[in-house]
C-alpha cells in the first residue's frame, strides 16, 4: 500500500510539474503574440525603390508604437489595395513640396543626404507643384528615385496608414540599425 501511494505522489508531483510548464508555455506565447501585435513587426523589403538603403529581400524589424513621424524615417505603410510599402519620409503635414529640375525640396531647402540616387522626376498630372502637405499626412519616397513609386503618384499618405518606423534591417550578409 505504501509502494503505491509513493508512486501516485511520484505521478502527481510531475503531472502537476507538466502542468507548470504548459502554463508557464502558454504565457510565453500569449506575450509574444501581444508584443508582435502591437509593438514590433517584422516585414520583408520587395523590389528596388530603397536601393542603395534596402536592397529586395532584407528583413526590417519596425516598431509600431510611434509617437512622431518625423523626415528621414522610413516608415512601413499599407496602401488601400492590401500591400505594404517602404519608403522614406520626405515631409510631414505642413511643410511645403517642391520639385524643381530634378531635386525636391522641402520648405525651400533641398533635399540633402547620400542615401538617395538617381534623378527626381515628376508623376505627371499628380500634383502641381509646390504642393502644401495637409496635416495628418506624410509625403513618402524611394531611395532609388528612378524606380519608386511612391507619394509622386498615389500623393500623400495618411499617418494611419502607417503601420510602423523601421528600426532594424536584417540584410544577407548585415544587420545595421535604421
Amino acid at each position: 500500500m505504501a509502494y503505491r501511494a509513493r508512486k501516485r505522489s511520484k505521478y502527481d508531483a510531475r503531472k502537476l510539474e507538466w502542468l507548470k510548464m504548459t502554463k508557464r508555455f502558454l504565457w510565453l506565447v500569449v506575450i509574444i503574440f501581444l508584443v508582435f501585435r502591437f509593438v514590433v513587426g517584422f516585414s520583408f523589403v520587395n523590389g528596388v525603390s530603397m536601393r542603395n538603403t534596402l536592397q529586395s529581400g532584407d528583413l526590417v524589424l519596425y516598431t509600431r508604437i510611434n509617437p512622431s513621424i518625423k523626415r528621414g524615417d522610413i516608415v512601413s505603410m499599407s496602401l488601400p489595395t492590401g500591400e505594404y510599402y517602404v519608403k522614406r519620409v520626405l515631409a510631414v503635414g505642413g511643410d511645403t513640396v517642391d520639385l524643381r529640375d530634378g531635386v525636391l525640396y522641402v520648405n525651400g531647402i533641398a533635399e540633402e543626404g547620400d542615401y538617395f540616387v538617381g534623378t527626381t522626376l515628376p508623376e505627371e498630372g499628380n500634383f502641381v507643384y509646390p504642393y502644401d502637405i495637409p496635416m495628418g499626412d506624410i509625403f513618402t519616397v524611394g531611395d532609388n528615385r528612378e524606380a519608386s513609386i511612391d507619394s509622386r503618384f498615389y500623393g500623400t499618405f495618411s499617418l494611419k496608414q502607417v503601420t510602423g518606423v523601421l528600426r532594424l534591417c536584417l540584410g544577407k550578409w548585415f544587420v545595421k540599425m535604421l
